[in-house]
């Protein structure tokens, strides 16, 4: 064995046991941290502001650990946006409105599925949403009911270090008295400085949930992941879409740029056009629709007007931390509305925490609910520890979109040595019989150690292949260890690893 390799293995061996003396100190043999059963003075030990992702799976955690848990919820259904309206209505409107355009396209014919006279019933077709996103939801409430956890509506405040009061609909208020406060708010949709949503005409990703007919022309500001998600639901259904982007790309912040021009050469074969380096400069309702005032943002001499029946505004979100009553605890936020807190997810009040959408950091559910648990363990003597860079982004289009780790363009940045694996679907034996080819998996790992440093990929089921390598570089892989594993045949996941061989081995096996 070279020295180059033995250096790799001694590295993964490092990594691997300070991660195995982390978790050692964090969840005892038992398999849990020890359940404490607090004595308070006050009503609860712990107040969670906010049922999203990040405060209901921290109510349930901190109760589960024998905390006298409340959550506190100014709606009256639990989840957040996520699964009110959010994550959860969108996966489900992204996932029939494929099943449409297949049958509606030569996809059913090509595959030997004649049909005729399909038609979409769009009504339906939101029932079934809004079943999937009420069964989940009272699921949560359930689930609160199985562990213990109060549920109490109303617009939660902060009054105290130690106390929060709600103010619910009947104009009626209730103090509660705790020991801990943790802040689980969330976020919100941003607004576009001078145009005003209807939810009609004018829509942010809510309205665009519940459109009640399928818009002939619809304008998307912003090609990120909510608008290319929303974007390819109408797309499907019959809409012509226009996305309309600042930024020379597709897919948002921290997407590999391989991956992002690859990503919109599908959609555009997929019918969604995109006007890149360009800015909306106003918008104006009409008796027929929307006008949308574009120029280029690199030549703001060019401009033109876009009509449209809808305008979709969905330039991102942003944390909703306003009539908390953080003021008047000293707890400070940041200029773009974030709560400032310690790595053990603290405020500068230390009966006061805060995750989530509300603290920096990406925007996403899953990041919300590992630091809810985390912070809640932390609030019983565990240990506190998250690796971001672990943290996977998926863009739930057709194909997916999945990255973990770091792109290509940030380790150049950073100045890292680095090698890259590739291998296309198009190779994949599995994508191959499913007529399902367009995508790419690429890794980049360290050039001397071979240690994994990211991964990004375009795949039919990128959202479930990206898990294999989040787990990967939270173990501090090397790409040969993927590539060892055994995987079974056959499936789209054989490109990861193929990539993996790819970048390890200097050339993949089937491509």
């Amino acid at each position: 064995m070279n020295t180059l390799m033995q250096r790799g293995f001694k590295v993964n061996i490092l990594l691997r046991e300070s991660l195995r003396l982390c978790r050692t100190r964090l969840i005892p043999s038992s398999g849990l941290l020890t359940s404490r059963h607090f004595a308070t003075d006050g009503d609860a030990d712990l107040v969670v502001i906010g049922s999203g992702p990040g405060g209901y799976v921290a109510a349930i955690k901190a109760a589960q650990l024998g905390m006298k848990t409340i959550c506190v919820e100014k709606n009256p259904t639990l989840g957040g946006t996520c699964l009110n309206v959010g994550c959860i209505p969108s996966k489900a409107l992204l996932n029939n409105s494929h099943f449409y355009h297949q049958a509606v396209t030569d996809d059913f014919k090509n595959r030997g599925i004649d049909v005729s006279g399909i038609s979409l019933n769009l009504k339906q077709m939101m029932s079934q949403k809004d079943t999937a996103v009420k069964t989940l939801t009272n699921g949560i409430a359930h689930l609160f009911k199985q562990n213990k956890v109060t549920q109490v509506q109303g617009r939660g405040t902060i009054t105290g270090p130690n106390e929060v009061t709600v103010h619910k609909d009947d104009n009626s208020t209730e103090v509660i008295s705790t020991k801990n406060i943790l802040i689980a708010t969330g976020s919100e949709v941003t607004p576009f400085p001078g145009i005003e949503i209807d939810e009609k005409h004018i829509i942010s990703s809510t309205g665009a949930l519940s459109l009640q007919q399928v818009p002939k022309n619809l304008v998307l500001i912003g090609a990120g992941v909510i608008g290319v998600e929303l974007g390819s639901v109408w797309s499907r259904l019959g809409a012509n879409v226009t996305a309309v982007e600042f930024l020379g790309h597709v897919g948002g912040i921290g997407i590999d740029m391989e991956i992002s021009k690859n990503f919109q050469r599908i959609l555009k074969k997929q019918g969604i056009k995109f006007k890149l380096n360009s800015k909306v400069t106003g918008a104006r309702r009409t008796e027929d629709g929307v006008i949308v005032n574009v120029e280029s943002a690199k030549d703001g001499s060019k401009k033109e007007e876009l009509e449209c029946d809808v305008l979709l505004v969905c330039i991102g979100r942003r944390p909703y931390t306003t009539r908390l009553g953080l003021e008047k605890i000293g707890v400070p936020i940041d200029s773009r509305g974030r709560v400032q807190v310690n790595e053990r997810f603290q405020t500068v009040v230390p009966s006061v925490y805060a995750i989530g959408d509300c603290i920096d950091g990406p925007m996403l559910a899953h990041k919300a609910e590992d630091e809810g648990i985390i912070c809640v363990e932390g609030m019983n003597g565990g240990a506190v520890h998250i690796d971001y860079n672990c943290v996977p982004n998926v863009i739930y289009t057709h194909p997916e979109v999945a990255w973990v780790g770091k792109s290509e363009e940030l380790l150049k940045e950073e100045g890292v040595a680095y090698k890259v694996g590739k291998f296309p679907l198009s190779a994949n034996s599995r994508a191959r019989t499913n007529a399902d080819i367009d995508g790419l998996i690429k890794v980049v790992a360290d050039k001397e150690t071979d240690r994994l440093l990211g991964v990004h990929m375009i795949a039919p089921a990128a959202g479930e292949m990206i898990n294999e390598a989040a787990l990967a570089m939270e173990y501090g892989a090397s790409c040969e260890d993927i590539a060892r594993v055994c995987h079974a045949h056959p499936t789209v996941s054989e490109a990861l690893r193929e990539a993996s061989i790819s970048a390890y081995a200097g050339k993949a096996i089937n491509f």
